[in-house]
């Protein structure tokens, strides 16, 4: 495994433990050039998925990209890391567990708003700004009043 800090693929692994329910290997490494410190999460990945976007362009489904735009969703809020990577792995596995190698952006993105809206109200709004390319504060409105009456 290769440093984040110095690069080196001089690194040892210290120590590793079953994480988010065993299914992911927790691994705490250190770099035996730099002594930097830093987790990796091994998971077992069924197949590989291929995310077909909005324009039609196919490209491969990446979980840290997925993990990035929840985590922006959810900055400065206090929302405990477990959860976080309870949804993302949830969201990962039933994408996988779908049968299908292709998956549609928008299926991703209603995925990921269901599990925010019970993780975090306010990162939930955020994501769906985003998501539903919101233009103006009607659009906020609009939305806030279409949850009040669900």
């Amino acid at each position: 495994m290769r440093c984040p800090f110095c690069a080196s693929e001089n690194t040892q692994v210290k120590d590793s433990r079953p994480a988010e329910g065993g299914t992911a290997i927790r691994r705490r490494r250190e770099c035996a050039d730099c002594g930097g410190r830093f987790t990796t999460y091994e998971r077992v990945q069924l197949r590989e998925l291929v995310v077909v976007k909005r324009s039609g362009k196919r490209v491969p489904f990446d979980r840290s990209k997925l993990e990035r735009s929840i985590r922006i969703a959810l900055r400065k809020r206090d929302v405990d890391d477990e959860r976080v990577e309870r949804m993302i792995s949830g969201i990962v596995r039933r994408l996988e567990s779908a049968g299908e190698a292709e998956v549609t952006s928008q299926q991703i993105g209603e995925m990921v708003m269901e599990g925010l809206k019970l993780l975090d109200d306010v990162a939930f709004v955020r994501y769906a700004s985003v998501y539903q390319n919101f233009q103006a504060a009607s659009d906020f409105r609009a939305f806030l009043q279409k949850l009040e009456t669900q």
